[in-house]
């Protein structure tokens, strides 16, 4: 949070919002035109109490050593695979979700190859070097998992997660072979940061055909894989989680939107200087790892933590 955002009461910052807002109000739903509001912040809150006391917002934790580091990006990841599988990610042993170790960094952590998402726990991950050896599990992994994700971690060293998984409405919309329009305030996330795979290769067991999505992904936080799927990227386990999750949502809506428009209802896209403008605020790394807190919560909550263990 920016100091200046907590040092105002609430009255001066409503106040203060207003009177930068009113010169320039945008007209229309297309307009060109962006007010001039201070640059975009990736959390956004009100963090002064009325007595004075200020209110923290969550961030990725400090460890006092890589070891503990290691196990929160297993407890986590743990609880990526329970949420995907809350959310019918799973279909039966395709998607995998890998995470680097912060210790071998040339190394990741995979799920088993045939244990089913809801099950899985810190306990049950594999972890496997850069040539596909597993140095620590006792289950074997998915060959396409290995191939794509190897792929991805070496091209991008500052990504430390990516997530894939056969969703329903992403394996819809992945049929088309097309971006994401800019529909939606959360479909600003992607704004020209997703790309699109639009060579189906069959299941991607073949390392140069994993070389090949990881240069068509770039320096996206996400790709579309023709007649495949949808795959997300993060410096967390978190973002790239929640990426997938908004992704998948995304996709929904576009299809929804889609079959509305070819009942004879006109789509309304969201301005471009607008789109460029609010991704800032829904689709940086560190809004990406908070609003996966929810859901993290959520599933301690719903397991008394037993993945976990």
């Amino acid at each position: 949070m920016a100091p200046s955002a907590v040092s105002q009461t609430i009255e001066e910052i409503t106040h203060s919002l207003k009177v930068k807002a009113a010169p320039q109000v945008p007209s229309g739903p297309n307009s060109s035109q962006v007010a001039d509001r201070p640059e975009a912040e990736q959390v956004q809150s009100l963090g002064k109490t009325k007595d004075g006391r200020l209110l923290k917002i969550r961030t990725y934790p400090k460890f006092d050593s890589l070891e503990e580091e290691r196990l929160y990006r297993k407890q986590h990841l743990a609880a990526a695979f329970r949420i995907f599988a809350d959310r019918g990610f799973d279909e039966g042993i395709a998607g995998h979700i890998s995470v680097r170790d912060p210790i071998l960094t040339d190394h990741f952590w995979l799920n088993p190859l045939s244990m089913h998402f809801s099950l899985i726990k810190v306990s049950d991950l594999v972890l496997v070097d850069e040539n596909g050896y597993v140095v620590i599990g006792d289950e074997p992994i998915n060959t396409a998992a290995f191939t794509i994700h190897s792929a991805i971690h070496k091209a991008r060293p500052e990504i430390h997660a990516a997530c894939h998984a056969h969703s329903i409405h992403g394996k819809a919309f992945a049929a088309f072979g097309r971006p994401l329009e800019m529909l939606t305030q959360d479909s600003l996330r992607f704004y020209k940061d997703h790309s699109i795979y639009q060579n189906y290769g069959g299941v991607v067991l073949d390392a140069e055909e994993g070389l090949r999505i990881a240069e068509s992904l770039g320096s996206s936080k996400a790709i579309i894989l023709l007649n495949h799927g949808l795959l997300t990227v993060g410096q967390t386990i978190d973002e790239a989680a929640f990426w997938f999750i908004s992704l998948d949502k995304s996709c929904h809506v576009q299809l929804l939107a889609d079959a509305a428009a070819a009942g004879g209802h006109k789509k309304i896209l969201i301005d471009e200087k607008e789109a460029e403008y609010s991704r800032k605020n829904v689709g940086g790394p560190d809004k990406g790892w908070l609003a996966f807190q929810p859901y993290y919560d959520e599933i301690v909550a719903k397991t008394n933590g037993n993945f976990l263990a």
